[in-house]
């Protein structure tokens, strides 16, 4: 299990690659459609921005934030309504973007140990806060990454030792899954054997587990934040609870969200 300062400094890191790949697009790129049903590059940003800094929230004024969170009406749209409402010219929203992020990190290294910070559905420590923040980072690059052309998006694309953070919350999820979307949580352990592209196993839960999931790291990352459908990644999947785990795999806090169609 990684360390907070381990974690933030690869949180750091992801965000500098999307800063990178982002800074140097001309205006008018980021009004390009993503894969994200209604958003833009500028709204991929704009959620970041806006999830860094209701994390902030989260950890220097918790009262500040369960009030916002209980102002709350339309839970389902709220992400979508927050990204649009974030909205701006792209230099504004890369200066926010980059001041929210060293704001978060100070916040969370600030909190007092032993303290769970609340979220949307579940209260946290700042490691699995920064942890989260990693996984959107990925994801939501992702998204950018491959809406764009050119040799700075596909060097984005390849997988790095940054997805451990985003695979093992994967993992850490698969009871929240199953609970999010309204099932009964699996019975029966899981075991969780990632390749990596090189050559390492990421391995998770007892090896005895009935419930398993093997493949590459980069299409089990691709699944628990629901970047693809389940029928085009290279997953084996054993056990009924796995393959039923498999149609609601989300890392991510909140409703359940809108699953990416097949490509094949």
């Amino acid at each position: 299990m990684a360390t907070l300062p381990e974690v933030l400094a690869d949180l750091d890191a992801e965000s500098a690659a999307l800063d990178r790949l982002v800074s140097a697009l001309p205006v008018e790129d980021w009004s390009r459609p993503t894969p994200a049903p209604g958003w833009t590059v500028a709204h991929q940003i704009s959620h970041l921005h806006w999830t860094d800094s209701v994390a902030t929230l989260a950890a220097t004024g918790p009262e500040a934030f369960l009030r916002k969170l209980g102002a709350v009406d339309d839970p389902y749209h709220l992400v979508d309504h927050a990204a649009a409402e974030g909205l701006a010219p792209p230099a504004e929203l890369l200066a926010k973007w980059r001041r929210g992020r060293a704001e978060l990190a100070k916040a969370l290294i600030d909190v007092p140990e032993g303290r769970k910070l609340p979220w949307f559905g579940t209260a946290m420590s700042p490691l699995s806060s920064a942890t989260g923040r990693m996984m959107e980072t990925w994801a939501h690059g992702r998204d950018v990454a491959e809406t764009l052309d050119g040799p700075t998006a596909e060097e984005h694309l390849r997988p790095t030792a940054r997805l451990r953070h985003v695979a093992y919350l994967g993992y850490r999820t698969i009871a929240h899954s199953f609970a999010m979307h309204g099932r009964a949580e699996p019975t029966q352990p899981f075991r969780v054997e990632l390749s990596t592209a090189d050559g390492e196993l990421w391995t998770f839960g007892p090896e005895d587990a009935p419930n398993r999931v093997t493949g590459p790291v980069l299409d089990f990352c691709l699944l628990v934040t629901q970047r693809r459908n389940p029928v085009d990644l290279a997953l084996q999947v054993t056990g009924d609870e796995a393959g039923e785990w498999t149609t609601v795999a989300q890392a991510f806090a909140g409703p359940p969200g809108a699953k990416r169609e097949p490509k094949r």
